[in-house]
């Protein structure tokens, strides 16, 4: 039984706006749930904390969690409640919360390794791949990040890349109690600017790449806060080895301090490095093959993920592998089984069309991707995208540039226009494509944008749904529609076969 004594031992006085003087009767009263949702609230065993989001603010919702029959809070401000309210107040929420959420789950992290993962790009294929290798040789693994919760054949969609500190504890002890060693954890600049993973200790962290994202709005404030962020899972949360790219111009600052440096890179020497880089196209599939060198031992790898920059991706994750004891050759032989939903996902549709599904949202990663699928020769580079309503603007031109520049043919769409017109947005994407640049045509339907897709695509080209990536639906006007890329194609499939 877990009591709020339990539960208020890890804060310490620094972390209280002021003096506890609570009862012994009071302490010793059992939770039976921590929240910071009032909809999962159900009595008076139930511990409401009331954090600041970026659109709702907890403190707002304590009396609906008082009339959901709560009687224990946690807050930062004082809440107008009637006198059998008991609230402990502090400094910050987020804080209070992943310090008890740890306590009231019983320290999961302290049963598993627990891997994080940050980076501007690369973060899902690396845990994903992670994953793969471990299970591919009898080892339990489990991943936490945008593509979901995976462990032990279960799974659970995500509303963040990182989850709120209770949902991730609750999650950690999940597999610590199905015997899950390794956990593979997306560490988001969102989730260490909002404490998510505050008090979580890393015995293996791992740095991908580094350029803007995620600045302005309700995000980050500046390019040089969102490095910060970045850099404080190998400041404040690192324990271990530190498994970082070499080639990223940004490395040199975010690992500095560190004691244990595994560095990967395909330009030149590092712990691991990659030599004799070629890509392959199997058909409708496409890959990247490559040395890896470690200790003076190589391995041949066949990657059945685009580009060089899965290069980078697998020996982040090849490194891991080796760090749980596996041989160069086990983890080559299970790269070379893999497949991840949303990045880079092939479908097949017509066997000498290749049509590839990614979560590229911005100029960067949508340059990355279309660069990386020119370099595989297509006879056209067909991009099929649009951008989120009501917090892109800044993407939208960069978009547009982007594809505008590096294609044959763009269908602007939407993608999760939420409360914005589909049209306006496509209209601003639209701006930034010249006369002579890549012709574009506008259909706002996603479903009927990617019917008219495969409606274009010729023998040789190559097809990018771009920006949905892993997302199974559309939000509109607040509400997730269930929409899901891979199936719109596999009906697209199955009625060119009726035809032949």
């Amino acid at each position: 039984m877990i009591t709020l004594s339990d539960l208020l031992a890890p804060l310490s006085p620094d972390w209280l706006a002021e003096p506890l003087s609570l009862t012994d009767e009071v302490l010793a009263r059992p939770i039976e749930l921590l929240s910071t949702d009032t909809r999962k609230l159900v009595g008076d065993d139930s511990l409401f904390v009331c954090i600041k989001g970026a659109v709702f603010d907890g403190h707002a919702y304590a009396r609906r969690a008082y009339d959901a029959g709560c009687r224990v809070f946690v807050a930062e401000a004082v809440l107008d409640l009637p006198p059998d309210a008991i609230v402990i107040r502090v400094t910050d929420s987020r804080v209070a919360l992943a310090r008890m959420s740890a306590a009231f789950y019983r320290y999961p992290a302290r049963e598993l390794t627990v891997i994080g993962i940050t980076g501007t790009k690369g973060k899902t294929t690396t845990a994903l791949l992670i994953r793969h290798i471990l299970e591919q040789n009898g080892i339990s693994a489990g991943y936490i990040g945008s593509n979901g919760v995976q462990f032990a054949g279960k799974f659970y969609p995500t509303a963040n890349t990182t989850p709120e500190s209770c949902d991730l504890h609750a999650y950690l002890r999940q597999m610590a109690d199905a015997g899950v060693k390794y956990v593979a954890l997306e560490v988001s600049s969102q989730a260490l600017y909002l404490n998510r993973v505050h008090g979580l200790d890393f015995p293996i962290s791992i740095f991908t790449n580094l350029s803007p994202d995620h600045i302005g709005g309700v995000e980050h404030p500046t390019f040089e806060h969102y490095c910060a962020c970045k850099r404080a899972l190998f400041a404040d949360h690192s324990t271990g080895c530190v498994i970082a790219n070499l080639d990223d111009p940004a490395t040199p600052g975010m690992i500095a301090g560190c004691d244990r440096i595994v560095g990967v890179s395909v330009e030149g020497e590092a712990d691991l490095a990659a030599r004799d880089i070629a890509l392959f196209r199997w058909g409708s599939r496409l890959g990247v093959e490559f040395v890896c060198r470690h200790c003076g031992k190589e391995a041949a790898f066949a990657l059945p993920l685009p580009g060089e920059y899965n290069v980078h991706n697998a020996l982040c994750a090849a490194a891991v592998g080796l760090e749980a004891g596996l041989t160069l050759p086990q983890i080559a032989a299970a790269m070379a089984t893999v497949a991840i939903k949303g990045r880079c996902e092939a479908v097949e549709v017509l066997s000498d069309v290749t049509f590839l599904i990614d979560y590229a949202h911005n100029g960067v990663s949508l340059r990355a991707a279309l660069e990386t699928l020119r370099c595989y020769d297509p006879a056209r580079l067909i991009c099929l995208f649009g951008s989120v309503g009501g917090r892109t603007q800044l993407r939208r031109p960069e978009l547009g540039a982007v594809a505008n520049e590096l294609c044959d043919l763009a269908i602007l769409t939407s993608d999760n226009p939420d409360f914005e017109d589909p049209e306006a947005v496509i209209a601003d994407i639209a701006a930034a494509f010249t006369p002579d640049g890549c012709p574009y045509l506008i259909q706002p339907d996603r479903a009927e944008a990617i019917r008219l897709a495969v409606s274009q695509a010729s023998p040789g080209d190559i097809v990018l749904l771009a920006g949905k990536g892993h997302e199974d639906y559309q939000l509109i006007r607040g509400e997730k529609v269930p929409f899901d890329e891979r199936a719109v194609l596999h009906e697209c499939a199955a009625r060119l076969r009726t035809r032949l």
